[in-house]
């Protein structure tokens, strides 16, 4: 995917996280000005290494300086694991619903699923601008993914939103629905959720951006 980065962290003395869970990156300049983003763990527990991917931004404080400036074995501040309410516990069925980088969390449970042999647990439905901008689109293509393309046509499919249509084979009664990606997808794919007949006590949303 251009424009971004994954970065790969030895973070020593680590508390696994669970899938959907973030850590916090902080940034200090020489003044003493700090600024810090979260980014979603990409990574299984079981990875001795936390990934993060990091989608640059050209006005982003602290994705210019992942992406651009940093190196393997420069030293960053990190905090986490972070989160408690959008996580996969590993043993439940769920729908996964993301738009855009919305996939990262998403990728961290279905690598779980994988490591525990339980990807019959997991359903994905993922909308991006076009394939190409979509982050670890090979892994989420392998795991069975619906892919939606909202600007280019995808297989025999024309460009175009998610859609009830797409969501309503993914479905099942008694998934746990994990929404992802910026505050308008999120709002939008909820009320798809919510359309669908999905108890709103069953829809976990994680928004991100400026409306987050």
């Amino acid at each position: 995917m251009p424009r971004s980065v994954q970065l790969r962290l030895d973070v020593a003395d680590r508390v696994d996280h669970l899938p959907g869970q973030h850590y916090v990156v902080r940034l200090t300049a020489p003044d003493g000005y700090t600024a810090q983003r979260s980014y979603s763990v990409a990574s299984a527990p079981g990875d001795p290494l936390v990934e993060l991917f990091v989608e640059r931004l050209d006005d982003g404080e602290v994705s210019t300086h992942l992406a651009d400036v940093v190196e393997p074995g420069d030293e960053l501040e990190v905090r986490g694991p972070i989160g408690g309410w959008f996580v996969w516990d590993g043993a439940t069925p769920a729908l996964l619903v993301a738009g855009g980088v919305g996939v990262v969390p998403f990728v961290s449970m279905v690598r779980t699923a994988a490591e525990l042999g339980r990807t019959d647990l997991l359903r994905v439905a993922v909308s991006t601008r076009t394939l190409a901008e979509l982050a670890y689109a090979d892994e989420l293509a392998a795991a069975g993914a619906l892919v939606v393309t909202t600007r280019e046509p995808h297989g025999i499919r024309p460009a175009g939103r998610l859609a009830p249509a797409d969501l309503v084979p993914l479905w099942e009664p008694g998934q746990t629905c994990y929404v992802c990606g910026s505050a308008a997808f999120a709002e939008a794919a909820s009320q798809l959720l919510l359309g669908l007949g999905v108890p709103a006590t069953s829809i976990r949303v994680e928004r991100f951006g400026p409306n987050g």
